[in-house]
């Protein structure tokens, strides 16, 4: 998983190399280079979920203990994801050049 740099102190994400006493390889600087545009995309995943169901982004009502957040955001990126599927392509669609599946082989995918 690629994060940002403050969720670094996991095992699992991973974040930008920083310069330390040793210089960055040039992989490494075009590793640096090439990953926040990932992040943002990804992002937009998100922000296009937002977008459909506003109630995800009303941060004074959605409290863990109050609400089911969690299914509460499973369900709005599936159906986001399944919006997508059938036509209304957003901007992560787009950014990777890669058209979505259709809704039958989404789904599919997700139900079995």
């Amino acid at each position: 998983l690629y994060g940002d740099p403050a969720y670094s102190i996991s095992e699992y994400p991973e974040a930008s190399f920083r310069a330390g006493a040793a210089e960055l390889s040039q992989e490494e600087k075009d590793f640096n280079e090439a990953m926040p545009g990932v992040r943002i995309a990804v992002e937009w995943g998100f922000g296009e979920a937002v977008q459909q169901f506003a109630f995800l982004d009303y941060s004074k009502n959605l409290k863990v203990l109050w609400q089911p957040v969690g299914i509460l955001y499973t369900v709005g990126t599936l159906l986001t994801n399944c919006r997508v599927c059938l036509g209304y392509a957003g901007k992560v669609s787009d950014f990777f050049g890669i058209a979505p599946p259709s809704l039958e082989h989404y789904l599919k995918k997700k139900l079995y």
